[in-house]
């Protein structure tokens, strides 16, 4: 049987970590640190990062983190009448970096800070990106699958805390092709 110091240690312990504050409410005296966990659970890996396969698995491939589609690749071919407004309404390429719907063709951006990617970026440009959907804050629109309405509703303090996380990773050359429109 456990010691009463055993049991009021266990006790104490679960009392300091249940009175952590949130992570949404959490200091942010580290913004690279808060930017990348907020990156992490936000999901960026998911679209921006190539993946590597294996027989038995998916990882993701991390010399190539959150550098986007990767260029010269040849995305495969869709079905014939797919995507479809009747039916499938999206459709990813195996590693999720490109998407095709009733958009036509999206690319996962580059978002190392890289000349092809965010490095000419200022935090009030990603910022104004994420608010309005317009690439640059006022270019073409930010396509799908891309929820920036969702990142949009984060607070200026967490926008800029991804930003510098962003800027703090390694500069991956990959120029990212355009979007292409929807097939008639």
């Amino acid at each position: 049987m456990p010691s009463l110091v055993s049991r009021i240690t266990v006790v104490l312990l679960l009392t300091v970590a249940c009175n952590r504050p949130p992570a949404a409410n959490a200091p942010a005296e580290n913004p690279v640190a808060r930017g990348a966990y907020l990156a992490n659970v936000g999901g960026c890996n998911d679209c921006h990062t190539p993946k590597i396969f294996s027989a038995t698995s998916m990882g993701l491939d991390t010399t190539r983190l959150l550098a986007g589609y990767p260029a010269g690749s040849n995305v495969p071919t869709l079905p014939a009448g797919l995507p479809n407004a009747a039916g499938w309404a999206a459709l990813s390429n195996a590693d999720g970096t490109a998407w095709a719907g009733p958009w036509g063709t999206s690319y996962a951006a580059n978002l190392t800070p890289h000349e092809s990617g965010l490095a000419a970026w200022t935090p009030d440009v990603f910022i104004q990106t994420m608010r309005t959907g317009k690439h640059l804050g006022t270019g073409r629109a930010v396509l799908p699958p891309m929820p920036w309405q969702d990142y949009g509703q984060m607070t200026d303090d967490d926008l800029r805390a991804v930003f510098a996380y962003l800027k703090s990773l390694k500069p991956v050359a990959n120029a990212v092709p355009a979007p292409l429109p929807p097939k008639s």
